[in-house]
């Protein structure tokens, strides 16, 4: 089985999740996935990931994904340690890991010298086979 991998670096502030959601989009579909709705769910999960990141992490932060046997995984690091719980909602925030619940298979956090990894496993994409192969890395402005 061949595995398609991409990775890119974010600024820390207030842009990073736009341009993860639109860099992610982008090479899912060029991996030949195209599925509107499912699309759209991955962006929201790489939204609340590196929002949480923005908000909780620090560091550099660096977005990968990996297409292996047709799981496809996102994940985001940062530098920070502190292992992200579900809290209850309120009114300035709390949705964020639920949300990633809901819309992925399941998600984990790694531990990696200087942070975190949190990893997201995502439902397959439907009407699409295996990705195309390749790697490619992109870094942000």
């Amino acid at each position: 089985m061949s595995t398609l991998t991409a990775h890119f670096d974010l600024p820390l502030d207030g842009s990073a999740p736009g341009w993860a959601r639109s860099t992610v989009t982008a090479v899912l579909g060029g991996w030949g996935l195209r599925d509107r709705a499912w699309l759209d769910d991955t962006a929201v999960v790489v939204s609340e990931l590196v929002s949480n990141a923005v908000r909780h992490g620090g560091g550099e932060i660096v977005v990968a994904i990996e297409s292996h046997a047709g799981q496809i995984t996102v994940s985001v690091a940062d530098g920070s340690s502190v292992i992200p719980r579900p809290r209850d909602p309120d009114g300035t925030g709390g949705l964020g890991l639920r949300i990633i619940d809901t819309l992925t298979d399941r998600w984990y956090v790694q531990s990696h010298e200087g942070g975190k990894r949190v990893c997201a496993e995502l439902p397959p994409c439907p009407g699409n086979g295996t990705p195309a192969t390749g790697t490619s890395r992109t870094e942000a402005a």
